[in-house]
């Protein structure tokens, strides 16, 4: 099974560290990011060929990785000329995919069992399987609640909301990219919800942990501490 990892986003959340690095590229530890996660497809999932869709800053990545060999695996790349969002950043590997293939987004860490979420999405046979991971949050102000007469019937102040939140890993048939439109940007919530309106089956994969997102510059140092700190004194 091949996997994608879409690694062409501009990374503007993470100025001014993404002015002159792409942002799978930023460092954790000893390593850039984009290498954790090609290590966990190889690990975890029994990866060993990888299409790493580039875009902004991508001699970086191809100059680091190159054909993968140092790394254990093999490595093609898709490159497009300008950033796209995700599912038209996928759309730019079709021709080097024909077979069901895991999909990653290059901006986070994941250590949960591949090869189950692999297994289950043949065993079911989806079209698409997302991995989630349950998620709280705090909301920043009270909810206030009203009957049919505008009175006012409870006050819930900053409640708690839980549910289910996509990580961005997913396996998915070849045909999905189909539904992708050829040019422009094109999110993967929107093909996905394409997937949904043909009542194809869309399963998820539920993890518990093993998710770490460097979406902006706080999740970004968070992490690069915690990977610092297990490379002990230097």
């Amino acid at each position: 099974m091949k996997a994608v990892i879409l690694a062409g986003g501009l990374g503007t959340r993470l100025q001014p560290y993404t002015f002159f690095i792409p942002k799978p590229m930023l460092p954790l530890g000893a390593k850039p990011l984009l290498e954790y996660i090609i290590e966990w497809l190889k690990d975890s999932g029994g990866v060993d060929n990888i299409v790493v869709c580039v875009s902004y800053l991508h001699r970086t990545i191809e100059d680091y990785f190159e054909d993968g060999a140092r790394f254990g695996v093999e490595i093609e790349y898709a490159r497009s000329e300008r950033p796209l969002a995700t599912a038209g950043q996928l759309k730019t590997a079709e021709k080097l995919l024909d077979e069901p293939f895991v999909c990653v987004y290059g901006d986070s860490i994941y250590e949960f069992n591949l090869r189950k979420m692999i297994s289950e999405h043949k065993k079911y046979k989806a079209f698409v399987s997302m991995a989630l991971l349950p998620y709280t949050t705090k909301l920043k102000y009270g909810f206030i609640d009203l009957n049919g007469q505008d009175r006012v019937t409870s006050w819930r102040e900053k409640p708690e909301i839980s549910g289910l939140i996509n990580i961005g890993c997913y396996v998915m048939e070849p045909e999905f990219l189909k539904l992708i439109p050829k040019s422009g940007s094109f999110g993967m919530d929107d093909a996905v919800r394409k997937v949904l309106e043909q009542k194809r089956l869309v399963r998820g994969f539920r993890t518990e942990g093993g998710f770490v997102d460097i979406g902006d510059k706080k999740s970004y140092l968070d992490a690069y501490k915690k990977y610092t700190s297990r490379l002990g004194k230097i």
